[in-house]
């Protein structure tokens, strides 16, 4: 098992009074699979993904986690990248953090993850503002794959491009991850793509996770009607 989650909870108080983001949810994540997390705007995704990659903590339940190397790659390539650093700089800062290698064996690596992600090796000398979004979002997958991570979690990583760069940041991820054999939890409120990406799916509503299983049974046969409002939304636009 990859990632195990028991009885999670995570509460916000604003204006409207107390909102529970993550309700009692429990997940399982297995190694090598990439798992769907789908449901509308405000249903939870993104505060379970940040939950689970810590950058929020729960306020209960439990996260098993069989990798200490987790990365993410956030929706909005635009306010992810740091507008001051060169491309290199950007895809090379976790190897700098760690300490672990040297400058010659950082450039190496960066030039290769630039490579893999079909970057040309011009594009290192760069900033972010000299890219189209589809270009920005390639740099920040490089960012992610760079360290070898073993699992990521992509939250919303096409749903600010144009259809036309979607397919090729989708096929992308999906090369990665059977080339590196990673595990995925791939956010989305974009069936077509979970679908596209997936093995396994998990469908949330208002906090709770209320169907989960592969992508071939929940499609052909949702058994909750929220679930079957959402298969068919997809398929009334084509």
């Amino acid at each position: 098992m990859m990632v195990k989650c028991v009885g999670l909870v995570k509460k916000f108080t604003g204006k409207h009074g107390v909102v529970t983001a993550v309700n009692e949810v429990s997940l399982q994540i297995k190694k090598g699979e990439a798992m769907g997390l789908v449901g509308e705007s405000a249903s939870g995704k993104t505060t379970l993904g940040k939950i689970i990659l810590g950058i929020l903590n729960p306020d209960s339940g439990t996260i098993e986690m069989d990798t200490t190397r987790p990365q993410v790659i956030f929706q909005d390539p635009y306010n992810s990248l740091d507008p001051k650093m060169k491309v290199a700089q950007i895809i090379g800062e976790g190897l700098v953090i760690g300490r672990r290698y040297s400058t010659e064996e950082i450039r190496r690596k960066v030039v290769a993850v630039a490579d893999l992600v079909k970057l040309d090796k011009s594009a290192l000398k760069k900033y972010p503002h000299e890219f189209s979004g589809g270009e920005r979002q390639r740099i920040a997958i490089a960012r992610a794959v760079v360290t070898e991570p073993e699992f990521i979690v992509c939250d919303e990583p096409v749903s600010s491009l144009d259809m036309t760069i979607q397919l090729g940041i989708l096929n992308l991820l999906k090369d990665i991850r059977q080339k590196f054999s990673m595990t995925y939890l791939f956010i989305s409120h974009d069936l077509r793509a979970v679908k596209f990406i997936c093995d396994r799916v998990a469908v949330m509503k208002e906090g709770r996770i209320i169907e989960e299983g592969p992508v071939s049974h929940i499609y052909s046969a949702p058994s909750q009607p929220y679930t079957q409002s959402l298969i068919s939304s997809i398929l009334e636009v084509g």
